[in-house]
């Protein structure tokens, strides 16, 4: 293929079409629209995601109603557009290419990051999306029928009251990798992968303490436009 040839697709794959720039449905973004959707469809092309432009206008629509509705969910300290879109959504999506398949549990969801994100990315996959705040659950519930997201179940409850079996559990509310798996290990299925979202790789003293049960993988993300250290722990129980 020919330089000419390769820079045309890569625009091509960069550029937001006017289906996804539509100002139609969105109550906040505004004239910031064209700018975040552009953000969004390079991130996407960075990571190398295989995103609609439906996809795409369902993102950027979950990103307009978390901050329209953030006063009364208390949803977010973020009110800035692309700081949100960057820190939420953009790397949200930094973790979609290593996610196994199955059915997912994201625990201590919040405003549904990343459960919500994983839904839109992945319409073949059932997500359960948990949290004990019935404010952000209810969130939740009113954003999933709006895009019509009929693979988000979400539920109001600590984790302890939860039942079920899961292949995939994902977090990125734990602080301690430990806490984390301690939660989330009764709801794994036979077979299945813990998957923590973390800022800084685990310590040593987290290795050490979890590594007797558990391989570890430790993947280093790159996520577009933040200046921050992302880590994605994958975790599967050595005695299956």
């Amino acid at each position: 293929m020919s330089d000419s040839a390769k820079s045309a697709m890569v625009s091509s794959s960069a550029s937001t079409g006017l289906a996804i720039t539509d100002p139609t449905g969105f109550a906040k973004l505004g004239v910031q629209l064209p700018a975040l959707a552009n953000i969004l469809a390079q991130a996407i092309q960075a990571l190398a995601l295989p995103l609609t432009d439906s996809q795409q206008r369902t993102l950027l629509l979950y990103l307009d109603q978390l901050l329209l509705w953030n006063k009364a969910y208390n949803l977010t300290a973020i009110s800035d557009p692309v700081e949100a879109l960057v820190k939420h959504v953009v790397d949200c999506l930094a973790i979609i290419a290593h996610l196994p398949a199955g059915s997912l549990l994201d625990i201590g969801t919040g405003a549904g990051l990343p459960a919500v994100i994983i839904a839109i990315c992945q319409p073949e996959r059932q997500c359960t999306a948990l949290d004990s705040n019935k404010k952000k659950i209810r969130f939740i519930k009113q954003i999933s029928s709006e895009l019509g997201l009929s693979n988000v179940t979400p539920i109001a409850a600590r984790i302890e009251a939860h039942e079920g079996q899961y292949e995939v559990v994902t977090s990125r509310a734990f602080a301690s990798l430990i806490d984390f798996v301690d939660a989330a290990q009764p709801r794994l299925a036979h077979g299945g992968r813990l998957c923590a979202m973390k800022g800084k790789a685990p310590t040593n003293e987290e290795l050490q303490a979890l590594e007797p049960q558990w391989q570890i993988d430790t993947i280093e993300l790159n996520v577009p436009r933040l200046e921050e250290s992302r880590h994605l722990i994958e975790l599967s129980y050595k005695n299956v």
